[in-house]
């Protein structure tokens, strides 16, 4: 059922809402990777290849069955000719017809098509995972727009504020410079100020922007539509620490990344491969069987002092011919195919296997970089924290001595972009590492849903 919602939910946003551009459409993180996953041109690819393997495994288990043939033949012969019927020289115009059958089965032939049925049941099981390792590469790559769509929603927030915090305090400053508590050059400097956080929103806003879009281009939906996300909670409590190493990590992804298993399956078929090939050194065993029967015009027998052609059930009947044979093949020379084969699957074994040793070197450095980029940004976002709440209260201690005349605009003002830029270093921060600890989770085999 959960799965049938799914699906409802992608086809109505696929075919319905498209055409609606002036609908908003509410997604969190899940619905987006799906959408994602169910346009995806890569994914289709790979499913595609999964039902080929599926043709081939099903055409080397329909191997094991007899085949089985029939056929027929209807013709006139002119001149002199062979009387199918007699098999006796004839000089006329022949009209004839006939009907065979053949069969045949495999006996044996050293578990060529038992190894066969293995190897492509292995080929399709690999074909699975790659499906499943073009999701998560999709699947990642839609997490990262996700998270940066949140990310510059929480720094236009943060220049919002910003423009709020200046336009009141114009306020006011206008309100002291009318009393002649302050110049008229503090209410200019701070008109410059809110002009500035106005250029710094209308960034913010752009930035804003271009994240949805580049979101909407991942899930491969019109930019025309328009979407609003679902905001998960990712507030941080006190100190970002890792709590795993990057050895259990890399332990942990070998055993649930696809890529692994496909390739550790290719192996497997390689040497199944390698079995198949072997068998053409072997001999084979098989069972073969077969009928015919056939009617000429030409056949003719003496009826009452004339000669009339013997009628088709008659012929049919007595020219019914059967046979059964069993045969045994050998192979003593085949112009080194049968060597140059197993030679070959060796050569495709070793490079599975190699396949395998890079796939897990690829993985383990990903890991080890994700790990110390983890470490790195956890550091980077307890620094950013320890370094807004100072700013804040240096702010709070400026901006009160700046409305008592103590303080200059210059103070207020720099105190104000400190303050500013740290807070957006600190959610610039913040997401870094929630997005290289989601990372680290992914390849522990967790969901990437928050």
């Amino acid at each position: 059922m959960k799965k049938l919602n799914l699906t409802l939910l992608i086809l109505f946003f696929t075919f319905t809402a498209f055409a609606q551009s002036d609908s908003l459409y509410v997604l969190d993180l899940q619905q987006c990777i799906d959408i994602a996953i169910e346009n995806n041109l890569s994914v289709r690819r790979s499913n595609l290849q999964e039902q080929l393997a599926q043709v081939n495994l099903n055409q080397s288990r329909a191997s094991q069955l007899p085949s089985l043939n029939v056929g027929g033949n209807y013709g006139y012969n002119w001149g002199r000719s062979i009387d199918p019927t007699t098999n006796s020289f004839i000089t006329q115009q022949i009209n004839f017809t006939g009907v065979s059958g053949s069969a045949n089965m495999t006996l044996f032939n050293w578990f060529r098509i038992t190894n066969t049925i293995k190897q492509n049941r292995m080929s399709l099981e690999s074909s699975q995972y790659a499906v499943d390792k073009a999701e998560n590469d999709i699947s990642l790559n839609v997490v990262t727009f996700y998270l940066n769509v949140i990310f510059n929603r929480e720094l236009f927030e943060n220049a919002e504020y910003q423009l709020r915090s200046s336009q009141e305090q114009l306020e006011r400053t206008k309100k002291l410079v009318a009393g002649g508590a302050l110049p008229r050059t503090n209410e200019l400097e701070l008109i410059s100020q809110v002009a500035t956080n106005e250029v710094q929103l209308v960034t913010a806003q752009n930035n804003l922007d271009l994240a949805l879009l580049s979101l909407k281009q991942a899930m491969l939906i019109p930019t025309s539509q328009d979407i609003e996300l679902i905001i998960p909670d990712l507030t941080l409590e006190g100190e970002a620490d890792l709590t795993i190493s990057s050895d259990e990590v890399f332990e942990a992804a070998v055993a649930s990344m696809p890529e692994i298993q496909s390739a550790e399956l290719q192996v497997q078929s390689a040497l199944m491969g390698v079995k198949v090939a072997e068998s053409g050194y072997a001999p084979a065993l098989s069972l073969s069987g077969g009928f015919r029967s056939n009617y000429s015009d030409a056949y003719k027998q003496l009826v009452n002092g004339s000669f009339e052609t013997v009628a088709f059930n008659d012929q049919m009947n007595q020219n019914f011919s059967k046979s059964l044979t069993l045969n045994l093949s050998i192979p003593i020379f085949n112009n080194l195919q049968a060597k140059s084969s197993v030679e070959n699957a060796k050569i495709n074994l070793q490079q599975a296997e190699i396949t395998v040793l890079e796939q897990k070197n690829l993985l383990r450095q990903t890991i080890e970089t994700a790990y110390n980029d983890a470490f790195a940004a956890s550091k980077t976002y307890a620094a950013s924290s320890r370094q807004v709440e100072a700013l804040e209260e240096t702010f709070r201690s400026v901006e009160n001595q700046y409305n008592l005349g103590a303080a200059n605009f210059t103070d207020y003002q720099v105190a104000s972009n400190n303050l500013f830029r740290a807070k957006s270093d600190l959610v610039r921060a913040k997401f870094d590492f929630i997005f290289k600890k989601k990372i680290l989770d992914f390849y522990q085999g967790n969901s990437l849903s928050f």
